[in-house]
């Protein structure tokens, strides 16, 4: 995947004197909906030093479950993370509401086309190191995937990520492919995108979903209803995982994320796996269909086109 790396906006200040802001805003949002990186050597946000420091300081919890220590700004909610010390979880939970907070200014300001125009997902911090970690296969970071969530359907609306390399010291390193819509033009039909298309556009289907969605609501849990696009989604991430021709064959590009540095990215349009690396920061936002600047580039877009039905409906 192409990276750019984005030297002239720098927190505080922003842009440089001069600069089209608006122009560079959509030239930027352009790159990174058709599978683009967006690389920036420092941290274009807020993130003060004690904060740092405090995240390096704490551990994960132990279960096997936890992936990542995670932040729920829309709830307050602090999850995967275990202390034997008064407070931790209070100043954990401190340091990431501001995180989150930050980033999603500078998401405003930095991408205006998007400004209004998401949803405020998960933060999380990744402090183990990835490499060796013992995950099932559909969890596991180091093989090429695309993201969707299972608990959070978006209905086409676009997963993008802010990821921040806090390790002190070392790289994290990433392997991406070619984006999704040549991945999807080599790989969807043998997935079984005609048949999840087809059965998710009959009536039953929509009429269980919603059904579905509602009882969700009901017992307090998400009433989202996961669409055909969604369906499609999560068993191309498994899929993938999956398929050790794809793994072992499909084109490469190697990145390596210094310390201290971030970097932006469509997560379910790149193909992406994490080799190594240690203490991460990442804040993710669904951004609406109809913020896109090359809206046609969508993943939700390449399916529909390659399956001639409509997956959100």
């Amino acid at each position: 995947m192409p990276q750019i790396n984005v030297a002239d906006y720098r927190f505080p200040g922003g842009w440089t004197q001069g600069t089209d802001v608006e122009w560079r805003a959509r030239t930027y949002c352009a790159h990174l909906e058709t599978g683009g990186i967006l690389f920036f050597p420092g941290v274009p946000f807020h993130l003060p030093e004690p904060h740092r420091q405090s995240l390096l300081a704490k551990r994960q919890s132990g279960l096997r479950f936890h992936k990542n220590i995670s932040y729920r700004p829309l709830g307050d909610e602090l999850r995967g993370f275990a202390s034997d010390q008064a407070g931790d979880e209070d100043e954990l939970k401190s340091v990431m509401r501001a995180y989150s907070a930050s980033v999603t200014g500078f998401v405003r300001n930095f991408l205006l086309p998007y400004d209004g125009q998401f949803t405020l997902d998960y933060a999380s911090y990744r402090p183990l190191e990835e490499a060796g970690r013992d995950l099932s296969l559909h969890k596991r970071n180091d093989l090429l995937h695309v993201d969707a969530f299972p608990s959070r359907p978006t209905a086409g609306g676009r997963i993008f990520r802010v990821f921040t390399n806090i390790n002190p010291s070392r790289s994290r390193s990433w392997l991406t492919s070619e984006g999704f819509g040549r991945l999807a033009e080599r790989y969807a039909r043998a997935a079984g995108l005609d048949r999840i298309a087809r059965r998710c556009a009959s009536l039953p289907y929509a009429i269980s979903s919603r059904l579905g969605a509602i009882v969700r609501r009901l017992a307090g849990g998400k009433g989202s209803r996961r669409t055909g696009y969604d369906r499609f989604m999560l068993h191309f991430h498994d899929w993938l995982k999956e398929n050790d021709q794809f793994q072992r064959g499909c084109p490469k590009d190697a990145h390596e994320f210094p310390p201290g540095s971030t970097w932006l990215v469509y997560t379910d349009y790149v193909p992406h796996a994490v080799l190594s690396g240690q203490f991460a920061l990442e804040q993710t936002f669904i951004i609406s269909l109809g913020a896109m600047v090359v809206p046609e580039q969508a993943p939700i877009r390449v399916l529909e086109r390659l399956s001639g039905r409509r997956m959100a409906a």
